[in-house]
């Protein structure tokens, strides 16, 4: 884009959508998307990002009017990222895996102006009370729309890029609002970290509704790489992408990793592939089988507040090469450091009172952290934002120690959040809706380890004196108000344990739950 005449000669506002812009003037003839059959350069990719923007425009987006859009990890996702900007929207992208009431909260909290979604998922769209305008054939969208009519947006660094939403403590999802200063930042925090060069091949198994794709839908465009789009995530899909699509790069869970490491199609890799994992601490274990196959393990760590990855174990080579196997997963499985988009003490460990504790690898204390990219607050929740930035740090409720070297590492939480294969669940939430059960007199939800998914949500419930209730029927009672994934795995019928004043101590059912483990989450 070009910047304000009046602006300074010193200065150029920081947009990522000017990555697509110089991608497509310096390789022109590199392969920039492979959609299924479909394969674009750079160029064809700017002109329907130019036609989309100019379609919206057409609609009378702009101005920070919101756009929801829901779809797999397919050419509107992605395209989505650098249209909704350029035509001066929000850009608000939709966990697919969302019950439709949780998504018609969604809707009317960022106030969409407009939905546009994949015809997979019409059965999905069917479902919602929202009155929106929807749009369903993109293809047919952008072949109407005239890209010569495009007025393309001049952001300011600290207007509003995006909304991602992520489970709050309370039940109702909260609203992150990334800058365009923050998504830039964010994604050549990527391109260092994850090695990213022209030559890569990028496979989208992380979800791009997860943080804006830890911002790799632009830093992957900002080399010039190439997206290798993948509408369904699973291991023969996978093995493939690496195998046809010449993949280099992807990014995945640790339930991603586990499933992928021991499906029966899985043989090691005809190359390199660096993999970044994130969304739960990998284990050792999980660490060893991937960098079995030949691949090259990243691991970082952050929050929806923190567009993703906001810290990395960086790796010390040669020094930790030549260490054991076992030992090497080890340091890998740690949080790490702050990425290089930050300061050296933008990541802290602290006690109740903002004091850093010892690195001592044993002393508990919170994460919290500040800088470019920390979110810019919760949208229309001013009261969730203060309590977030208290002290002028964000708290991220995550327990972690620090260790000698400086790196932290994870070992509790104190949110009432469950990190599920990646996906956040308030348990508060999980509990409302049981409760809402005629049978249910009370219910305490507690994370409890999970060898696919790291953890999963266990129900402890007691029953109204004279009733009763067996688990799959209140298990299918949750199914049909909240997402699957974050309906309990496991039910125990039971006296909750209590304070003398009648509080539930979850605590306790936590500590029963994960007996004999140095962490309290996997």
């Amino acid at each position: 884009m070009i910047a304000e005449p009046s602006a300074a000669v010193h200065v150029r506002a920081l947009d990522p959508v000017e990555f697509l812009e110089r991608a497509a003037f310096v390789y022109p003839e590199r392969l920039a998307v492979i959609d299924g059959d479909a394969q674009r350069t750079y160029p064809e990719f700017l002109a329907r990002v130019r036609r989309f923007a100019a379609g919206l425009q057409a609609m009378g987006i702009g101005n920070g009017e919101r756009v929801a859009v829901l779809a797999p990890n397919v050419s509107i996702a992605l395209e989505a990222a650098n249209a909704v900007p350029l035509a001066g929207g929000v850009l608000c992208a939709l966990n697919t895996r969302l019950a439709p009431e949780e998504i018609d909260y969604i809707l009317g909290h960022c106030g969409a102006s407009v939905l546009f979604y994949d015809p997979e998922l019409e059965p999905l769209v069917e479902r919602l009370e929202s009155r929106i305008p929807r749009v369903r054939e993109y293809e047919t969208f952008l072949a109407e729309s005239d890209p010569d009519a495009l007025a393309p947006h001049r952001a300011g660094e600290d207007e509003t890029i995006s909304i991602n939403y992520t489970s709050g403590t309370t039940g109702k999802p909260k609203g992150v609002m990334y800058t365009y200063r923050g998504a830039y930042l964010n994604a050549l925090a990527e391109v260092v970290h994850a090695n990213l060069r022209p030559e890569s091949v990028y496979l989208w198994t992380l979800p791009m509704f997860h943080c804006n794709g830890w911002c790799f839908p632009w830093a992957v465009t900002a080399v010039g790489a190439t997206h290798v789009c993948l509408r369904k995530v699973d291991a023969p899909n996978i093995n493939r992408a690496i195998r046809e699509d010449g993949v280099t790069h992807f990014c995945a869970a640790p339930t991603v990793l586990i499933a992928l490491a021991n499906h029966p199609e899985t043989v090691a890799f005809p190359r390199r592939v660096i993999v970044t994992t994130a969304g739960a601490p990998p284990s050792p274990t999980t660490i060893e089988q991937v960098e079995g196959l030949g691949a090259e393990i990243h691991h970082v760590y952050g929050l929806t507040e923190t567009y993703g990855p906001i810290t990395e174990c960086a790796w010390h080579s040669p020094d930790w090469d030549v260490l054991p196997a076992h030992r090497r997963a080890w340091l890998r499985s740690r949080q790490g450091v702050p990425m290089v988009t930050l300061g050296a003490n933008d990541v802290r460990v602290v006690d109740t009172e903002l004091r850093d504790v010892p690195a001592d690898g044993t002393t508990h204390g919170e994460i919290v952290m500040r800088g470019n990219n920390v979110m810019k607050g919760y949208y229309d929740d001013p009261a969730a934002t203060a309590r977030a930035f208290a002290g002028g740090w964000f708290h991220s409720g995550d327990i972690a120690v620090r260790h000698p070297d400086g790196y932290i590492e994870i070992v509790d939480r104190s949110k009432d959040v469950i990190i599920s294969g990646g996906e956040n669940i308030s348990t508060q939430q999980v509990e409302k809706v049981l409760l809402e059960h005629d049978a249910v007199l009370e219910v305490a939800v507690v994370a409890i380890p999970d060898e696919k998914w790291g953890e999963v949500p266990k129900a402890f419930v007691t029953l109204k004196p004279g009733r009763t209730l067996d688990a799959e029927e209140l298990r299918l009672f949750a199914r049909e108000r909240i997402a699957a994934f974050k309906v309990p795995k496991a039910y125990e019928f039971c006296d909750l344990p209590k304070t003398s004043t009648g509080k539930i101590q979850k605590y306790v059912l936590r500590e029963r739950e994960w007996t004999g483990r140095t962490k309290r989450v996997n």
